[in-house]
């Protein structure tokens, strides 16, 4: 049976995205999956080599057809989203078109066009990518600016890690999972074996990681606490730990502050493929994850 460990954190910058990549290389023959799909960067570290990609598509936009427009101003009226725009006038009556940006894809001009004028295609948001990289393979994407729907696309590149490694008979899908707690978190963590929230000892990455808690529990996944750069503050790590510990959720471990990660990053390696001092502590914690059966 393949298992799921997905890392998240409660706000960005913690090193979720360092820790995964360390893990990716301990790992024995891993899937990675990067799921940060608005801010994707595990690539950075991971170096893949793209096989595949395919687009993303997903919800719809408003096309008008000029041609077969009759400058009626329906269009305009109804929209609530001031996504219809007077672009100027000719002999013929007023020309329209669509800002894509503005469009939310509610189909309500479609509705309204006396004319039928009006095309509804599926808006192109991003697209996915199958990858083969020094640790296994990886699944990755990239959504588009201004784009929607993360959390279907963090969904996808779920369902597409896991059929990876069902069909090579992979043991674990490693999920690098966005930050925060909206949809696509909640689309990363849906299901997982185990969530190991990185947090690092701030006050707002206390109050951050207390958010996460709540969410893996409301969803009933196994959690795990990493205290990453936990000597910038040591009395604010002791208290996270206590307090973390006083509502069952298990420590795998403290990750000490190191400069080195940010000169492996720039040599495109994990820490652990350094001589990085906190490369230590990464493999630590990771021996211990693989004690708590994930």
């Amino acid at each position: 049976m393949t298992r799921e460990l997905v890392i998240i954190s409660g706000k960005g910058g913690t090193g979720k995205t360092s820790i995964a990549a360390s893990f990716a290389v301990l790992a024995e023959r891993p899937v990675i999956a990067d799921c940060d799909v608005d801010a994707a960067d595990l690539h950075l570290v991971l170096s893949p080599q793209i096989k595949k990609r395919h687009e993303f598509r997903s919800g719809h936009e408003a096309i008008i057809r000029q041609d077969d427009c009759s400058s009626c101003g329906s269009c305009l009226a109804h929209c609530r989203f001031n996504a219809v725009r007077m672009c100027h006038s000719t002999v013929s009556g007023a020309v329209f078109s669509i800002d894509p940006i503005s469009c939310e894809g509610c189909g309500v001009c479609l509705l309204f066009c006396p004319e039928k004028a009006i095309d509804f295609p599926e808006r192109l948001c991003g697209e996915w990518m199958v990858s083969d990289t020094r640790c296994g393979p990886m699944v990755h994407a990239r959504l588009g600016v201004a784009a929607e729907n993360s959390g279907k696309l963090v969904s996808l590149v779920r369902q597409q890690a896991r059929s990876i490694a069902e069909e090579g008979n992979h043991p674990l899908v490693i999920v690098d999972g966005p930050p925060g707690i909206g949809c696509p978190v909640i689309a990363s963590v849906t299901g997982a074996t185990l969530a190991l929230v990185v947090t690092e000892p701030t006050i707002s990455g206390q109050h951050d990681m207390e958010r996460v808690f709540s969410l893996t529990r409301h969803f009933n996944i196994p959690t795990a606490l990493c205290m990453n750069k936990w000597d910038i503050n040591p009395e604010i790590t002791e208290r996270i730990e206590t307090e973390t510990r006083k509502i069952g959720i298990r420590v795998a471990g403290r990750i000490r502050y190191d400069r080195a990660v940010t000169t492996a990053q720039m040599q495109e390696r994990a820490a652990v493929e350094t001589d990085a001092p906190c490369a230590d502590d990464i493999k630590q914690i990771w021996n211990k994850i693989e004690l708590m059966e994930i």
